[in-house]
């Protein structure tokens, strides 16, 4: 396939002038962020509707958010399934969804002004099943690690846990998971794998694939959308010309029951794409790797909290509770 056409796939409409999108959200206990990322989607000229997914959040988020609801007849809270997982969410919103496009959206990044039009802009050179990322930027302006990564492999896992991307930094062996590092392009680009903190996609391709795993419950269902995306035929790329600003870590989930999650997920996506081109070995070695770094991070995370009771300090932050405070210090309507 070329870079930006696919002359033997069928054909999906390129986005016009008047495209209709339709962003959804999915919220677990976000915060003071989810009405500002809510905010910052129904300003954009071509979102037909915000889908708020709540997986549960503080009473008083949710009445503002409905009194929005009363004044704005773009905005729709789906809420009274409790907490579904993420992939569940998206897929719960995608069904309620009636714009031409989906934009998956975390309640924890802010969109800049149309900054949805200039991503369909650039979808409009595209061609075939397509997804589209914008460029995630941290608070301090610098880019965030996820906007473009690397297909996430047995081997890169083993790489990044083992760090052996040190000894041979520029083989593309032992090249990183997340390209932040590496120069940023000027212009949109292929790449494998974007964030599921920001997704732009047409509503056919979303169920084409059949939206997101939902055995995912949080985290690497991104990774494996991508992925699926890719060997339906389809491709994924980055765009450097839209900044998002993403928080992250503005949940207060606890971090514990996150790094479990996540490190399920891991396993699962590993088992599930990657079994015949690897030795079992090899996968069960990778596993293990995944496991005892959720353990010592879980070893960590009670280290900090009992040596807080007594006013101590580990020199690694709790990234959740700086990440919350810093959403809460920046969250002003």
């Amino acid at each position: 396939m070329s870079d930006l056409e696919h002359d033997g796939m069928q054909a999906v409409s390129t986005p016009s002038v008047n495209a209709s999108v339709s962003v959804i959200i999915v919220s677990f206990w976000t915060g003071p962020l989810l009405m500002r990322s809510v905010m910052s989607a129904l300003r954009q000229p071509h979102v037909k509707e915000v889908i708020v997914v709540d997986n549960g959040n503080w009473a008083d988020e949710m009445d503002r958010l409905r009194e929005l609801a009363d004044f704005s007849e773009k905005l729709i809270i789906i809420s009274g399934h409790g907490n579904i997982g993420y992939a569940a969410g998206c897929n719960k919103g995608a069904a309620t969804a009636t714009g031409e496009y989906i934009f998956i959206l975390n309640p924890d990044a802010i969109l800049p002004d149309d900054a949805v039009g200039d991503m369909l802009a650039e979808a409009a050179r595209l061609k075939g099943r397509w997804m589209l990322g914008a460029k995630l930027i941290n608070p301090d302006g610098t880019e965030q690690a996820g906007s473009r990564r690397s297909t996430l492999t047995p081997w890169r896992a083993f790489v990044e846990m083992t760090k052996l991307y040190n000894f041979a930094p520029r083989h593309p062996y032992f090249r990183r998971f997340n390209y932040h590092k590496e120069p940023c392009p000027g212009k949109m680009t292929e790449v494998p794998v974007i964030s599921g903190a920001c997704m732009l996609m047409a509503r056919e391709t979303w169920f084409a694939i059949d939206g997101m795993d939902e055995n995912y419950f949080l985290h690497v269902e991104d990774v494996d959308f991508c992925l699926r995306l890719k060997k339906a035929g389809g491709d994924v790329y980055f765009t450097p010309k839209v900044d998002i600003l993403h928080f992250k870590s503005s949940s207060r989930e606890s971090r514990i029951r996150v790094e479990l999650r996540k490190a399920k997920s891991m396993v699962r996506y590993f088992f599930t794409h990657f079994r015949d081109p690897y030795p079992s070995l090899f996968l069960y070695v990778v596993s293990a790797l995944i496991w005892i770094g959720f353990a010592m991070r879980t070893v960590m995370i009670i280290a900090r909290r009992m040596l807080a009771l007594v006013g101590l300090k580990l020199n690694s932050p709790d990234t959740s509770r700086r990440g919350y405070a810093t959403a809460r210090s920046r969250s002003r309507f």
